[in-house]
């Protein structure tokens, strides 16, 4: 049922992206949804059970770890809820099916902080309730599954009626139609199972009849070739950037987490907002204005892993732009095809006229720094440094997204090298990893990538520029030491070049120049610096005026890179 129901929905995620408008008309609920069942199914393949019990805590596992969006959390939660409710169970009748059923809803709605109506909680905990008053009148879970099934759609056509939004576009919620097509991959596999279809219940569900029935029927016919996200605004977009992350508390400082301190500090500046404690794990989904802020507050608590940061306007600007390729978005009203079995979940290949050569994968903190990445050609830059380390498994997802014969990867960190060539080791395409330990190392050898060149040449080229580049970082320490000679406080700003301390005083500008002084001992052509999110103008401004002062032959860039913890990136070439 598991493996039948995300084929189902990954056959139709990018229907369900185009119904997408709440919270955010992103355009990527059925990507985020889709992510999430593959990534559990991953896992539950990886570790198959008879047990029913063992084979829910399984999927349950993995569906958390790769939970993607709104969306993709609450369905993880769904199924975290249900793992719960047949716990210690080898097999389930109708009536324990259905009360593990609305154990995922409860424990779905506990995760959201503030649940709205008319949503994917509301197709699930509508479909829950009926589940558990019909299953007093048939012991067969397959009857069962069809009145779910049923009832899950009848709340999904009143899902308008519910959230303005949808109304206003004339949709219905692209979560609770996800988890539709996950109980049409439930149903279909149970009637594959018994070799005929499954007859129905008498039911207290009533089928509405045309036109109320399909709210989607009236998008196909009326809008076609119109996303639901081209009739909204993206300035609308008030909490632009959305952030998923998992914070490690058996890594932190000591420092007890409490969930509801925690909530209130995030919903000043943000919403959506959904926080999962799983023993020293804590996911945590908000939508917010101010990410740099809710990284700081968060990294009180632990070490920050798995970290995406997406700006929701952007997103509804590209869409808007491409709105061309999204009128030629599947029809799923035509008649489609139907998998004989569903025995595991496949991705669609890619034309090979469509495979480039070369496709490359970055890892960067700040947007300018990501951008500067883009604009070097970096397919995709993932979200991560020095203390946010991206796993192998974001990595094998970043890979596997790129049509390209040739993979190019740059940590840009040593302790993301490792998990990067773990990856490389675990997927069946062609990957090289670059051993950038630097922003700066990364930036310059993406700068030396010549498309026309072998692989051969391209990794000698790019390795050469990594080589030539100093690379340096201004931030501050967090505690009292001493470090080859230097006394540290607390506080202090700190200067580092190839890995070491080697300036450290109380004033920014000062460390700086001292950091600076000491990577052109053996000169430099062009110095270019990075400025954090925390960094001032009037700092950078002096930086910039005693540099050309001291070292009138060489040429200076200034370049916005927003990273969090290091007021500046200094690199010299």
């Amino acid at each position: 049922m598991v493996l039948s129901g995300a084929e189902s929905l990954n056959r139709h995620a990018e229907y369900v992206n185009a119904l997408n408008v709440f919270p955010v008309p992103d355009g990527d609920t059925g990507t985020n949804m889709n992510l999430t069942m593959t990534a559990g199914v991953t896992e539950m393949k990886g570790k198959l059970s008879p047990s029913i019990s063992k084979t829910a805590e399984v999927l349950s596992k993995g569906l958390l770890m790769g939970a993607r969006g709104n969306s993709g959390v609450i369905l993880s939660q769904l199924f975290r809820g249900f793992s719960r409710g047949v716990a210690g169970l080898d097999e389930v009748n109708a009536v324990q099916f259905a009360h593990a059923l609305q154990a995922g809803v409860d424990t779905a709605y506990k995760a959201v902080v503030k649940p709205v109506e008319g949503t994917i909680l509301t197709v699930a905990k509508e479909a829950a309730k009926h589940a558990v008053h019909i299953a007093r009148r048939t012991p067969d879970v397959a009857d069962l599954m069809r009145e779910v099934l049923a009832k899950a759609n009848e709340a999904l056509a009143k899902t308008p009626d519910l959230l303005p939004v949808l109304k206003q576009v004339g949709v219905v919620d692209s979560g609770g139609q996800g988890l539709v097509y996950i109980y049409e991959g439930f149903m279909r596999a149970i009637e594959e199972f018994t070799g005929s279809e499954v007859a129905t219940v008498t039911s207290a569900v009533a089928t509405p009849e045309a036109p109320d029935l399909s709210v989607l029927e009236k998008l196909k016919a009326a809008d076609k070739h119109t996303s639901a996200q081209a009739k909204l605004d993206t300035e609308d977009i008030e909490f632009l950037y959305d952030m998923e992350f998992f914070i490690d508390l058996s890594r932190g400082t000591g420092r007890p987490f409490q969930e509801d301190v925690y909530e209130q500090a995030l919903a000043k500046n943000g919403d959506s907002i959904i926080i999962i404690q799983d023993d020293e794990i804590v996911k945590v989904h908000v939508h917010s204005r101010t990410p740099g802020e809710v990284l700081d507050l968060s990294m009180k608590y632990g070490e920050l892993i798995r970290i995406h940061i997406l700006n929701m306007r952007e997103q509804h600007r590209e869409l808007l732009e491409h709105e061309g390729e999204l009128s030629a978005m599947p029809d799923v009203f035509a008649d489609m095809p139907v998998h004989e079995s569903a025995s595991d979940v496949v991705m669609a290949e890619p034309p090979a006229d469509e495979i480039a050569a070369y496709g490359f994968i970055s890892v960067a903190m700040g947007q300018g720094v990501m951008d500067i990445f883009n604009s070097l050609g970096v397919d995709i830059v993932l979200s991560g440094g020095q203390t946010m380390n991206p796993s192998t498994q974001d990595f094998v997802e970043a890979i596997n997204s790129i049509s390209a014969q040739h993979i190019f990867i740059l940590p840009n960190n040593s302790n993301i090298v490792m998990a990067a060539k773990q990856a490389a080791e675990i997927v069946e395409r062609e990957v090289t990893v670059l051993e950038t330990k630097t922003i700066p190392q990364g930036i310059s050898a993406a700068f030396a990538f010549q498309e026309e060149e072998s692989v051969e040449t391209n990794i000698e080229v790019m390795k050469d520029a990594i080589a030539h580049v100093k690379s340096g970082q201004l931030t501050y320490a967090v505690r009292d030491t001493t470090f080859d000679d230097l006394e540290i406080k607390a506080g202090n700003f700190i200067g580092i070049s190839g890995g070491k301390i080697v300036a450290t005083t109380e004033d920014l500008t000062e460390t700086c120049q001292q950091l600076l002084l000491k990577m052109m001992e053996d000169g430099g052509e062009i110095i270019t610096l990075l400025t954090g999110e925390d960094a001032k103008e009037e700092d950078t401004a002096k930086l910039v005026e005693w540099l050309e002062e001291h070292y009138p032959d060489a040429e200076v860039e200034v370049h916005e890179g927003g990273q969090p913890i290091y007021s500046y990136l200094v690199s010299i070439e």
